[in-house]
């Protein structure tokens, strides 16, 4: 169990999963570059917060939901929390809301500028914020949903045990990366031309691939060939 002041935003388990050197950059070394990607996520989380709240006779919708988990070390905010009445009597399953009579049963959705990604970072994130619902009400939560704007639609997941290994692991791995206040070497890879934090990162100077040196000399030929 961690302590509160030992919490890490629950967000950065996205960083972690997409590179463990871009982490380590925004929340070792307390760097951060925004492009148009990142700027767009941040606008459409903020106008997802800034909706009503939603209530319906077998519905009940929060927005900016504060979570926490002293087992993860995580804390951060959830886009939306569905609440869905348990219809089923004598099922014992749900939580109780205030001013509401019955079970309800949590269902989280994150909200998502782009496409599903091949990594999974956007299930972890999901699936990281049903855990700490589950220790914070404790009740099950099963399944969520990841709403991406641009194809206008949700995807449901199961937070089945593969799903919550890996966010488990990712969470520890998160841990372990700050406290050893290690940012790890730069590798060049494909995905590098989408991080806003290239720039900073510099992966083809500072991966092992190539040396400083001969990265210099590249830029110096190619600048001398354009004067030619």
């Amino acid at each position: 169990m961690f302590d509160e002041d030992q919490l890490l935003p629950l967000s950065a388990l996205q960083h972690m999963i997409f590179c463990s050197r871009q982490c380590a950059l925004i929340h070792c070394e307390g760097q951060w570059v925004e492009n148009a990607r990142t700027q767009e996520g941040r606008i459409l989380h903020e106008n997802v917060d800034q909706l009503s709240h939603e209530t319906r006779d077998d519905l009940r919708v929060a927005r900016g939901v504060p979570l926490q988990s002293l087992e993860l070390g995580l804390s951060g905010r959830a886009d939306v929390v569905e609440f869905h009445r348990v219809a089923a009597r004598g099922q014992q399953v749900g939580c109780r809301l205030p001013k509401a009579e019955g079970l309800w049963r949590p269902f989280p959705v994150e909200y998502k500028r782009g496409r599903p990604k091949p990594n999974r970072s956007d299930e972890v994130q999901l699936c990281a914020q049903a855990l700490c619902l589950e220790e914070m009400l404790y009740t099950p939560v099963r399944r969520g949903a990841l709403f991406y704007a641009r194809r206008k639609g949700r995807s449901e997941v199961a937070f089945d045990a593969s799903l919550r290994r890996l966010t488990i692991d990712t969470a520890k791995r998160l841990h372990d990366l700050i406290e050893s206040r290690i940012t790890p070497r730069a590798e060049r890879e494909p995905k590098c031309r989408q991080c806003s934090m290239i720039d900073v990162c510099l992966p083809s100077a500072t991966g092992p691939r190539r040396s400083a040196s001969r990265y210099l000399e590249e830029i110096l030929s190619t600048a001398l060939g354009d004067l030619a």
